[in-house]
């Protein structure tokens, strides 16, 4: 790869982008970038010194990032083709990448553990990177989400060519990775306005598994619908938390709202571990970071105070209140079988609890192709609040509303209405554990509704 001396980032406020930006930042390049919405996320990174603007204007593009020979452009495929910034660059012969490319070329060089699944990846990433960074191996990362025992979404270390990285499916980018160990935590159906059909889903993550190099491995969920293809000296194991595998739970337990279990090795067994972060989907989650760092040799009482001090990653059954009289979580959930893990996780932490759900759908297209399944899901409530679709990068699809989903979810106690509703919603309600969930932008009504739940 060409040697750049200055980092320039169309879209540099999404979660994966800053990662990399920030990661260019501490390796002492010059770094700027535009991005449509100031956040707390991009006041951070400006905080580090990382300058940005807000507004699609050429003249705002310092002087350091208007050098075609000695600028890479990054962008996200969300800029959309007449942006001001983006035909700019075109013109004048800049090079220009994706994110998935640049990492892909880091994997190159680096040995990549490359976490994939259409759910589970974000959280198993953290596990994995907390792990490591807290062993005598280390490693580097780039998250999804960011990390609550970091505070960050990037980890850098100068003592190992680790390096954690969340592979992800959506336009296919990680099919520009070159993974030294890959995990496989799900390829349910999703994204079927990129894939079309389940079976070029996992069409995908085949291709995706015939990129790991020669002498490394993948970690795959036990019964998931894939068939590997994978190059000759890459060794195949698969994991779960209750259905065996190579690397599985045993004897789970709750305990005065602990979890606890055995994780089984194919040639070892470490007993009473305590998952930090208490919620069962977790447990597999663990079980996959877990094998990653005990392949790559932390030792037993590393992974053992490693998971235990795991604290999570923000917007992942992220607790926000936790008191005698009432629970307040929030999680990410968007598709139907993340959605049925999360609120199933919640019941067994929370057995005879009344849970109440506030559920905010991800994109048109998905509420579409899954309403059947996320009615079953959020059935499995025992109150439902049902907000507006968030478009995301869609425009409406005709006949497409939350109602689609709402009029076939059976629990008796359902309730319809907007976001810049919901905070009058609330006092309607009676629960003991009340969680929000969605990938779009219910997260901004976060402190409102934990300090309404505080008051209870």
């Amino acid at each position: 790869m060409k040697k750049f001396s200055a980092y320039y980032f169309l879209g540099i406020g999404g979660i994966g982008m800053s990662a990399l930006a920030r990661y260019y930042k501490a390796k002492g390049f010059p770094v700027a970038g535009y991005d449509r919405t100031k956040t707390a996320l991009t006041e951070k990174m400006e905080q580090e010194g990382i300058e940005i603007h807000y507004t699609e204007d050429i003249s705002l593009i310092a002087s350091p990032f208007q050098d075609s020979e000695n600028t890479l452009v990054v962008f996200t495929p969300a800029i959309p083709a007449e942006h001001k910034e983006w035909l700019y660059f075109q013109q004048k012969g800049f090079t220009i990448m994706k994110r998935a490319q640049v990492l892909g070329q880091i994997t190159q060089s680096e040995r990549g553990l490359c976490i994939a699944g259409t759910h589970g990846k974000t959280s198993t990433s953290n596990m994995t990177a907390h792990l490591l960074h807290n062993s005598h191996i280390g490693c580097n990362a780039f998250l999804g989400g960011i990390s609550k025992n970091f505070d960050t979404n990037l980890v850098i270390s100068d003592k190992t060519n680790l390096v954690v990285i969340e592979a992800d499916e959506f336009d296919r980018s990680f099919h520009q990775l070159s993974p030294y160990m890959a995990v496989i935590t799900a390829a349910d159906a999703d994204h079927l306005d990129i894939y079309g059909t389940k079976k070029d889903i996992c069409e995908s993550f085949e291709y995706f598994t015939s990129l790991i190099r020669e002498g490394g491995c993948l970690i795959m969920k036990k019964g998931i619908d894939i068939t590997p293809h994978l190059r000759e000296a890459v060794k195949l194991f698969t994991y779960s938390a209750t259905e065996g595998g190579d690397f599985h739970a045993e004897n789970i337990r709750v305990q005065n709202g602990k979890i606890l279990f055995d994780f089984v090795a194919p040639s070892a067994v470490i007993y009473n571990l305590q998952l930090g972060v208490p919620v069962m989907i977790n447990v597999e989650n663990a079980v996959a970071a877990l094998a990653l760092a005990w392949l790559n040799d932390a030792t037993d009482d590393e992974l053992r105070a490693g998971i235990a001090s795991f604290k999570g990653t923000v917007r992942r059954f992220d607790f926000h209140v936790k008191n005698d009289r009432v629970v307040y979580l929030d999680d990410y959930a968007h598709h139907p079988a993340e959605l049925e893990a999360s609120i199933n996780s919640i019941k067994s932490l929370y057995p005879g609890k009344k849970v109440c759900g506030v559920f905010q759908p991800h994109l048109y297209s998905r509420t579409r192709d899954f309403a059947s399944d996320f009615s079953s899901s959020l059935s499995l409530l025992d109150d439902l609040i049902l907000l507006d679709i968030y478009p995301a990068r869609e425009l409406p699809i005709p006949g497409v509303t939350s109602e689609i989903i709402f009029d076939n979810v059976t629990i008796k106690n359902k309730t319809l209405c907007t976001k810049e509703q919901l905070l009058a919603e609330l006092p309607k309600h009676q629960f003991d554990v009340l969680v929000t969930i969605g990938a779009g932008d219910i997260d901004k009504l976060i402190p409102e509704i934990t300090a309404y739940c505080e008051k209870l």
